[in-house]
């Protein structure tokens, strides 16, 4: 199966974190193989791939793809930097279309998905990069929860990184069905 696109930065699909790195190194190398994994599922797929679901769900690996772009948005953009959403998320009416991105992505072609979500991984990164020199991982979010907490970049991190391995899972299911691409590591 062809696993063109979606790839990483520096062409490795899936990257391992350091077997003994800094805190920093090991958050961020997590959040990279997951990133791969999804990278893996989700690349070599036509609109038909992009768009199946399994049993009684609704998802597919293309709204996945979008989900998460929205997510990296949400948590590097607003969250960490208290920038607005970029684009397309910024102008979509959230309150009257919860799940849009689920929704609209069976409109999108698997190379608009993958563009989508490539660039704001990019822009997560580069989002990410200002925050640790700008404090490391202790750096304040932009934004306080409801009872007034500030998270910090570290729980952020965490926090994206339990999105993906929950989404991973998803991936695998969904990727098994439509052509039987199994395993941990493309070969």
């Amino acid at each position: 199966m062809e696993t063109a696109g979606l790839d990483t930065d520096d062409g490795a699909l899936v990257r391992e974190p350091p077997v003994s790195g800094t805190e920093t190194e090991t958050l961020l190398g997590s959040l990279e193989r997951l990133r791969g994994y999804v990278a893996w599922k989700c690349g070599g797929l036509d609109a038909a791939g992009m768009r199946a679901t399994l049993g009684p769900s609704t998802m597919t690996l293309g709204g996945l793809l979008k989900h998460l772009a929205l997510v990296e948005d949400d948590m590097f953009s607003v969250k960490l930097h208290g920038r607005p959403m970029c684009p397309p998320f910024d102008v979509v009416d959230w309150d009257a279309d919860r799940d849009w991105e689920w929704r609209t992505a069976a409109d999108d072609t698997p190379e608009q998905l993958e563009s989508l979500w490539r660039g704001t991984v990019g822009r997560s990164r580069r989002l990410t990069s200002e925050a640790l020199a700008d404090g490391g991982l202790d750096r304040a979010a932009r934004f306080s929860w409801p009872d007034g907490r500030t998270p910090s970049l570290r729980r952020l991190l965490v926090d994206m990184i339990e999105e993906y391995a929950r989404h991973v899972g998803h991936a695998d299911l969904i990727r098994e069905s439509v052509d039987g691409l199994v395993g941990e590591d493309p070969e």
